[in-house]
């Protein structure tokens, strides 16, 4: 068994194939069961961001499982892996679950200590986990990052005065303007960036209009920062007599196109700022070919200087060194995964003699009370337990042995466990081919009702 993550970010990767790479969320669901059923993968996770694209995935062998999960993104965004293959980055056991914890404690964000990803994460988790695309493995160390995550960003200062890509576009919006009191800001869309943005533009008393295509969550954000709404429809009206335009939908299509923007522009003697911090972007790149317009993305926000960077970089220091005993507590127990089918089967072998004992004492006595029954039955367990005590102790110390397998099967030998632990192995493989057969069969249903990436 070995851990992998396979992607790209806005470490690795420029934004013209950042918005190529990207899962949507109606997507995600088919994209992760897709993913778990190619060869050589046992489980996978999908997280995807506007800033980072991540499979993390349980293979079978290292080199097969980054070959099909390539072959994966290869065959799903029909782009061919030569395209992109330079700018991925590959994380191995150790290393992979090192990063998924770097992830989860925004130290891998854009700006240190962001919380948005930690419910990401999360929620790229749950999908797998309905899908079924998850299990012994994955469940384990997701459940286990995200308390983690959760733990970092309350026991320590790195999420002090938290800030967010929304952030940096009103800290380059003040760049552009010395007061921002007197401008009108746009906010394209309704999600939960734009709120941030919207939060973060309110404390400068800006003028703050909201568009979106679902009108009542528009009022919902406007109302609570003092802005107006408007239906899309009003999107070219409210571009004339705009300042600052900042764009965060979910649209796999441009908003804003060249040729809508250039005859709204006549007559205008101010400057129009676009930031676009959605992904796939939502602004036509080449407006900016155009007088008086000025555009910006997600790339441009990563030289803005963070004033608690400092400040931060010690926190992450400290939440670096948890890290690293989250990925050994993690490994602890991977490797207490090989000596549990063996304490289990040693305890149900011994139960199952002493169950074997009571019902013959019962045959022999059969004028023993209730009482006496459970007397005896609590006896000749506690007997039990104190002889499987030490020699369970000892079977666990196995689990770090450098020759744990050789050990283990000794174990199995000296115990006469075999039989019961082939009988259950065998009994699980059918309970994974039954399990495997109804996932395919719930894949075709889909398909054939017409699902669709």
């Amino acid at each position: 068994m070995h851990i992998l993550t396979i992607g790209l970010s806005h470490h690795s990767a420029p934004i013209e194939l950042r918005e190529k790479l990207t899962f949507s969320e109606d997507q995600l669901k088919m994209a992760t069961s897709h993913l778990r059923n190619m060869k050589s993968i046992l489980e996978g996770v999908i997280v995807s961001t506007c800033n980072r694209m991540e499979l993390y995935v349980v293979c079978d062998q290292l080199h097969t499982g980054e070959y099909y999960t390539k072959a994966f993104l290869e065959n799903w965004f029909h782009i061919p892996k030569e395209e992109f293959q330079h700018y991925l980055y590959v994380k191995k056991n150790e290393q992979a679950v090192s990063h998924l914890f770097s992830v989860v404690a925004g130290l891998d964000s854009l700006i240190i200590g962001e919380t948005q990803i930690l419910g990401q994460v999360k929620t790229a988790f749950f999908t797998a986990r309905e899908v079924e695309a998850t299990g012994t493995i994955f469940h384990k160390l997701f459940q286990q990052a995200i308390t983690f995550g959760k733990q970092v960003h309350h026991e320590t200062e790195i999420g002090a005065n938290a800030v967010s890509i929304g952030y940096a576009a009103v800290e380059k919006a003040r760049q552009l303007f010395e007061c921002l009191d007197d401008k009108k800001v746009v906010l394209l869309g309704a999600g939960k960036m734009a709120e941030l943005t919207a939060k973060h533009f309110h404390s400068y008393q800006t003028k703050t209009v909201v568009l979106n295509r679902t009108f009542s969550r528009a009022k919902q954000i406007a109302d609570r920062f003092q802005g107006v709404a408007y239906t899309w429809d009003k999107l070219s009206e409210i571009l004339r007599e705009a300042d600052i335009v900042i764009s965060s939908t979910s649209s796999s299509e441009y908003i804003v196109t060249y040729d809508q923007l250039k005859p709204i522009l006549r007559n205008r003697k101010t400057p129009l700022f676009f930031i676009d911090i959605a992904l796939p972007r939502d602004i036509d790149p080449t407006i900016a070919k155009l007088d008086q317009v000025f555009l910006y993305n997600l790339d441009d926000l990563e030289g803005i200087v963070d004033d608690n960077k400092s400040f931060r970089e010690q926190e992450a220091k400290k939440v670096r060194t948890w890290i690293d005993k989250e990925v050994k507590k993690f490994y602890e127990w991977v490797q207490m995964l090989g000596v549990v089918p063996i304490i289990r089967a040693l305890r149900e072998k011994a139960l199952s003699v002493q169950e074997e004992v009571m019902q013959r004492i019962e045959r022999k006595l059969p004028e023993l009370t209730e009482k006496e029954r459970r007397v005896l039955r609590k006896q000749t367990k506690s007997i039990i337990n104190q002889l499987l005590r030490d020699p369970i102790v000892r079977i666990k110390e196995l689990a770090t042995s450098p020759n744990q397998e050789e050990l283990l099967e000794l174990c199995k030998y000296i115990f006469a466990l075999e039989e019961l632990l082939d009988h259950r192995h065998a009994t699980k493989d059918q309970q994974k081919v039954s399990s495997l057969s109804m996932m395919r069969k719930k894949m075709y249903s889909s398909k054939c009702g017409g699902a669709n990436r």
